[in-house]
């Protein structure tokens, strides 16, 4: 079961002025399960996006990065789950434009004002009647409180849907935020099988929104890990409908800071939702890499352990093998790094310092922090100002049985 991971409750997730959400069963992959979503957006509604670096990316994340570059404005959103849609050449291309055709006949607009998604199985072809024939049922279900039903809708492997709002203040108009995704395995976002959605009503112009977007990915969604395996389909969508009410947001200052913050926030705890669900998962790992030369050698750090199997799977056995640690700090590849400096903390307890075994640490303590669901650790590099944090999970015996039953 998920780490700590909560079920959603409806009065916990907010509408969104200008965005209504419908879902279907179009039998894609699997019978009776939701796996079609559409989310339509008012017009004059700014979109950004990032997307995997994957360079195998998938003909829908191709087709994205090409409809966001029109100037008459995304006005809807199509997801499907079951097939990836990657790994298709010139026929995955086609699939997905025919996709958009379908959601723009509909809905009676421009087809490059869809942004089409999937995720699921890769290198197996898109079955566009199926999909076509979904199509009436989300329109039939367009709602704008339909976020959970929405959130299931996009899930592959979770277990849990996972959704996140927030209400805050601008200009003493009440603004919202509300975002879904989904994960669970093959996550390790470079961005910017990861989907993440978030919506606001607040208003900002289009050029501040992608700056947005890309400092909320860079500290939420990049710094996440299952399984250290970059998915062909990530994809991480902001949307603002400006239908607040307040004056735009058009330069870095007091609202654009409120704003970013509680988008972030959202952000991280959707991140942090899918390390809770990830594939097998039993612990919920954090760690806090400080006083690092720049932020990049921290992630290097920090993800030189969250990737490491042994680490993942000491984790998993509650064993402080913490050594382990130690080694995939030294494969890092940082230059001139200086281990007599580096000290490591699980919880509150000094593991090692000074090169070796901290003289206060017995490895009674290490099994105590060990053996709850939550556990932070704190490297300290202590060579600089610089601090990042990642979140990761275990690897335990149910990460290989529904990565080797996948496709069945």
């Amino acid at each position: 079961m998920p780490v700590n991971l909560k079920p959603l409750t409806i009065d916990s997730i907010f509408p969104i002025k200008g965005i209504s959400l419908g879902s279907a069963k179009a039998n894609i992959k699997k019978p009776n399960r939701k796996d079609l979503l559409l989310i339509t957006i008012a017009k004059g509604s700014k979109v950004s996006g990032v997307f995997t670096q994957n360079a195998f990316c998938a003909a829908p994340v191709l087709l994205c990065q090409e409809h966001l570059k029109n100037t008459s404005g995304i006005r809807a959103l199509i997801i499907n789950t079951g097939f990836a849609n990657a790994g298709t050449g010139e026929e995955g291309i086609l699939m997905a434009k025919e996709t958009c055709q379908a959601v723009s006949a509909i809905l009676k607009i421009k087809s490059e004002q869809v942004l089409p998604f999937s995720t699921g199985v890769i290198l197996e072809s898109l079955p566009i009647d199926k999909i076509r024939n979904g199509l009436s049922d989300t329109l039939k279900n367009l709602d704008p409180t339909n976020w959970i039903d929405a959130a299931e809708a996009i899930m592959t492997t979770d277990i849990l849907p996972k959704a996140e709002s927030r209400k805050i203040k601008i200009q003493d108009k009440e603004v919202f935020i509300t975002g879904i995704s989904k994960g669970s395995g093959m996550i390790h976002p470079n961005m910017a099988t990861m989907l993440s959605f978030i919506a606001t009503d607040a208003s900002i112009n289009q050029s501040l929104l992608d700056k947005m977007l890309k400092e909320v990915t860079q500290q939420s969604f990049n710094c996440i890990t299952v399984d250290g395996d970059t998915s062909t389909n990530d994809s991480f969508i902001l949307i603002a409908t400006g239908q607040a009410g307040h004056h735009e947001i058009n330069h870095e200052g007091k609202d654009y800071e409120i704003l970013k913050d509680a988008i972030l926030e959202v952000a991280i705890k959707l991140a942090q939702a899918i390390v809770r669900d990830g594939e097998g998962a039993t612990k919920f790992i954090t760690i806090q890499v400080e006083s690092g030369l720049n932020n990049i050698e921290c992630k290097k750090v920090g993800f030189a352990i969250a990737h490491s199997p042994l680490v993942k799977t000491a984790f998993f056995a509650s064993d402080p093998n913490l050594g382990r640690i130690l080694a995939a700090i030294g494969k890092a590849g940082i230059e001139s790094l200086d281990i007599t400096k580096i000290q490591l903390f699980l919880g509150n307890i000094l593991v090692s310092e000074k090169g070796s075994r901290a003289f206060s640490y017995n490895e009674a303590q290490g099994q105590e922090v060990m053996r709850h669901p939550e556990i932070s650790m704190r490297i300290l590099l202590n060579r600089g100002k610089a601090k990042v944090t990642i979140w990761t999970c275990d690897f335990s015996y149910d990460y290989v049985k529904i990565n080797a039953d996948y496709r069945t």
